[in-house]
């Protein structure tokens, strides 16, 4: 009977680690605290996101159907309106940077079409209206003197810029995550933050990525940001937990 008995135990416990197994990935959610919660955007600049960037034509159907830059712009002014603090992560490549020996597939092509190209380190020369500069409508926003820029990333994480070190200096525990593109920036800072510790919601169509012959990069993020993030919103569900806080 006890050998009976332990036997049925065992069952049902591989039954329940099976069923464990097969359930719906969890939702740990992000509670947003005012003064340790901080909008992140990635990458708000026109060579992605306006019709005359260099990427437009293999970014703009997703950006256009995700209503993006709109969405974008919502989370800027939800934040701006509510006190959270707001962060930009940048991407640049100066003259020295086309000087690299090698680089991965989207870094050749970034450099072989002069995407994100600025003259120089210590000067704007050239940079008001160019594809590295922000879209005109987050100018309000971004350029306010309260919006932390960071320094530029090179690749696509923040591992290369002074991003975190500027999060913890403000005290900043978790981060809402938006900008672009998805597959690339956007899920490369994803991937360090919750590295490094901090609690990451990513907003979904406040994002957009490159549709080509060998995929849909906004489909491939989709997939990691629900797997590796504590919490995935829409635009609307992230404005909403924003005007909340207060």
């Amino acid at each position: 009977m006890k050998v009976k008995m332990t036997l049925i135990t065992t069952i049902l416990a591989i039954v329940a680690l099976t069923d464990s197994a097969n359930a719906q990935l969890p939702d740990p959610g992000v509670e947003i605290v005012a003064s340790r919660t901080a909008l992140l955007i990635t990458d708000p600049q026109n060579d992605f996101l306006s019709p005359k960037g260099v990427t437009w034509g293999v970014v703009g159907k997703s950006v256009t159907d995700n209503n993006t830059v709109e969405n974008i712009d919502a989370l800027f002014s939800a934040a701006k309106a509510n006190g959270i603090p707001v962060f930009v992560s940048p991407h640049y490549y100066y003259p020295t940077d086309h000087g690299w020996k090698f680089e991965g597939a989207l870094e050749k092509l970034m450099h072989n079409i002069g995407m994100f190209d600025r003259k120089g380190a210590l000067t704007t020369e050239g940079f008001e209206g160019s594809g590295a500069d922000w879209l005109e409508q987050y100018k309000k926003y971004i350029n306010d003197g309260a919006t932390v820029v960071s320094s530029p990333h090179k690749i696509y994480g923040p591992e290369t810029n002074d991003l975190v070190l500027q999060l913890r200096k403000r005290g900043i525990e978790k981060v809402i995550l938006g900008g672009m593109s998805a597959n690339l920036c956007t899920e490369s800072h994803m991937r360090e933050l919750m590295e490094q510790g901090f609690e990451v919601a990513v907003v979904s169509d406040a994002t957009a990525a490159a549709i080509v012959e060998e995929g849909n990069g906004y489909e491939s993020a989709l997939i990691n940001f629900r797997f590796i993030a504590n919490t995935v919103w829409t635009t609307d569900e992230a404005v909403q937990k924003i005007n909340s806080v207060n």
